[in-house]
């Protein structure tokens, strides 16, 4: 029988792979592109999904060997910088590996603790995680649409 742990870390790696299965067919040129006058860019959005990883495993589950600074969360809006298609790979490869190891090792009990952000409030472990699910998943799916419609 897996445990809790075991349990939500797959569910989380199978739905990252809603994002994680779209890089490797990106290009650099791709990076660029946006939907009309909407606000963000590939590269933006991939930076985002890295970003915020790395504030999960570090502000929700208290990884302090963590340093992250969240451009794309404190400007909230594209600085056309994130053009660098092999930094973002090797960026967002980097937030899976922290925020999955941080996970690992979670005890059964751990997910029921009760942790506070600014960013959402007060909530146990494994609904923070929830937030984590559904935001990649979410601008996976913005990511999806921008790279088939959005224009350079």
């Amino acid at each position: 029988m897996k445990t809790k742990t075991e349990l939500l870390l797959e569910l989380w790696l199978e739905a990252r792979t809603r994002f994680s299965n779209q890089l490797d067919n990106l290009t650099t040129e791709d990076l660029k592109k946006k939907l009309g006058n909407s606000p963000n860019s590939v590269g933006f959005l991939i930076r985002h999904i890295g970003e915020v990883e790395l504030l999960f495993a570090k502000n929700v589950f208290g990884d302090s060997t963590v340093k992250v600074t969240a451009k794309t969360v404190i400007e909230k809006r594209d600085s056309g910088e994130w053009l660098d298609l092999v930094a973002l790979k090797n960026y967002v490869s980097e937030s899976l590996e922290k925020l999955k190891g941080i996970v690992k090792i979670q005890t059964d009990s751990d997910w029921e603790a009760i942790i506070t952000t600014k960013e959402f409030g007060t909530k146990t472990k494994a609904e923070a995680f929830g937030r984590i699910i559904s935001h990649t998943a979410y601008h996976a799916g913005q990511l999806a649409i921008v790279n088939k419609y959005g224009i350079i």
